[in-house]
């Protein structure tokens, strides 16, 4: 896919790998909405994006509020008529030994809430704006560390851990893109998750109390494979592990686990089956 004068939002892009991704989209000639909770940090991206002659925007917004996901949506719709590549790579890591059950201002388990539940809003809620851009692209980073969902306990009220949690979580993001491919197909507009590359040098990773052994280019030269590689045109509904396709959980391919995501989320976010059928048809 040509970059210039394409509309790409990267969620989470004021640090670590999402920074890194906004400035080489910048750089290519991309129109970049740049997304994070510090007003400070994103006009340092936004800065450092513009003194290499690109464009960019900062949209402040906490993902771990549902409101406040919507009114990111509505902040994209006011700048923008089309959007050609979304990436939703905002994330919270697994907080390290010992991280406390967290919840978000909706009462969500935390990294559920932001790692997943408000990407599936967002994607949702941008839809329309990405089919009129199609052909677009929808990149959801992932991880490699999965665990299956508990239907009885998707909130881990019961044997909490940030890892279990975090791993959860990411697995959600992949069910979500397989899901949403089928949805979208004949739309033009196409959905892939990716394990960027095992503990990247990130705030999130040090704070896990991981010594990194990847480095952030790694994992952005794969975010940006999915997002512009002519090799991906019109193929969706994939998961890959760096720029190599690959098998996710096998709970990813269980229709009926992703049924039952959709279901719950759905629920979770306010928005009925039929307004999710519109939204995708």
């Amino acid at each position: 896919m040509e970059l210039k004068d394409k509309t790409v939002l990267v969620t989470g892009s004021t640090d670590g790998v999402g920074r890194l991704v906004a400035e080489r989209l910048g750089a290519a000639g991309a129109r970049v909405l740049v997304h994070g909770r510090d007003e400070g940090r994103g006009k340092d991206v936004v800065a450092a994006i513009e003194a290499k002659g690109g464009k960019a925007e900062f949209l402040a917004a906490d993902l771990a509020s549902l409101a406040e996901v919507r009114r990111l949506a509505e902040a994209v719709r006011e700048r923008t008529d089309r959007l050609d590549i979304l990436i939703n790579n905002a994330g919270v890591g697994t907080g390290g030994q010992g991280a406390k059950r967290q919840v978000s201002a909706d009462g969500c388990e935390l990294r559920f809430a932001v790692n997943y539940l408000a990407g599936f809003l967002l994607t949702s809620e941008l839809l329309p704006l990405l089919k009129a851009g199609a052909p677009a692209r929808i990149v959801n980073v992932a991880s490699a560390g999965q665990q299956a969902i508990d239907f009885d306990d998707v909130m881990l009220t019961h044997g909490h851990s940030g890892v279990r949690a975090y791993c959860q979580s990411k697995l959600a993001q992949i069910l979500f893109t397989i899901d949403l491919a089928e949805q979208l197909k004949g739309t033009g507009v196409t959905v892939n998750a990716l394990h960027p590359a095992s503990y990247m040098d990130t705030t999130m990773v040090r704070q896990a109390g991981v010594t990194p052994w990847s480095s952030v280019e790694t994992g952005a030269d794969a975010i940006l494979n999915l997002a512009a590689s002519p090799a991906l045109e019109g193929r969706s509904g994939l998961y890959f592990d760096g720029q190599r396709e690959s098998r996710a959980d096998a709970q990813a391919y269980d229709e009926k686990a992703r049924r039952q995501l959709r279901a719950l989320s759905l629920e979770l976010t306010g928005q009925s089956s039929t307004t999710s059928r519109e939204q995708h048809s």
